[in-house]
């Protein structure tokens, strides 16, 4: 498993307008191969940046299969115009300390 991880930063004063428009966006991505689940936390001390961390199965069904898709299209059209500046998405994995 892999986990997506990006740090948006919202135009101020958007916060309601991007909820709403990432609830739509949501069943975008939920619906895509490799999806296994995801997570949107607003900021305490900044309320107008999030977190967005996004389980997939493979990098691949991220890099590849999401955003070389048609839905991602509707995903930029829905997110991307929000983010100042836009953000760096990072892949994480889990590191075992079994022996």
């Amino acid at each position: 498993m892999i986990l997506e991880v990006a740090i948006l930063n919202v135009i101020s004063g958007q916060e309601n307008n991007f909820e709403s428009d990432f609830k739509k966006a949501s069943e975008i991505i939920s619906s895509m191969k490799g999806y296994i689940n995801h997570e949107l936390k607003q900021c305490l001390e900044k309320r107008s940046r999030y977190i967005l961390l996004v389980n997939w199965e493979t990098l691949e069904d991220h890099t590849e299969g999401f955003r070389n898709s048609p839905e991602y299209q509707e995903w930029k059209q829905l997110l991307h115009h929000y983010y100042d500046p836009f953000p760096e998405v990072e892949h994480y994995e889990s590191i075992s300390f079994e022996r």
